[in-house]
């Protein structure tokens, strides 16, 4: 348990992950399926998790999905996720999509999540994680959002 005592900054468990949109991927329209994005989205968010915690962790909620603009067959999906928050066992992970279109070189934001997960100990129960060690102005900003959106989250499943 002194691992809690041992903050780890935001940047220790960034990633950075990237696909590329295969027609596997895809619908009839050539636009890929919401829920691969989510898979991707996911993922990406869970590695974040755990190279913040150093456990096997599963995804408890996922707060906040906007789909902003279609992605399209043959093009680049980079994914972004960051540890914003910490409490004793769960951490909120946000996850920023943004879609290459590799002919023209634009890129567009598509998508952005907030997720939920708790790390596990050898015995799938909840174990403590690190602090989280806010190095910016914009860790701060990030963290202080992301505690408004858990005291949200613990109303709704108290109404529920």
């Amino acid at each position: 348990m002194g691992s809690r005592h041992e903050a780890k900054s935001v940047s220790a468990s960034q990633v950075v992950m990237t696909e590329l949109v295969l027609p596997s991927h895809t619908n009839s329209l050539g636009s890929i399926f919401g829920g691969v994005i989510m898979s991707w989205i996911d993922i990406a968010a869970a590695i974040a998790a755990q190279r913040h915690s150093n456990k096997e962790v599963v995804t408890a909620s996922l707060d906040d999905l906007s789909f902003i603009a279609p992605v399209y067959k043959g093009w680049v999906v980079n994914l972004k996720s960051r540890v914003n928050f910490v409490s004793r066992t769960s951490m909120e992970v946000g996850v920023r999509v943004d879609a290459e279109n590799p002919r023209t070189g634009e890129v567009f934001h598509t998508a952005s999540a907030y997720l939920t997960f708790v790390a596990l100990d050898s015995h799938g129960k909840p174990t403590p994680v690190p602090a989280l060690k806010l190095d910016t102005e914009e860790d701060h900003r990030r963290s202080a959002e992301a505690q408004r959106r858990r005291e949200m989250r613990i109303k709704r499943k108290s109404k529920g």
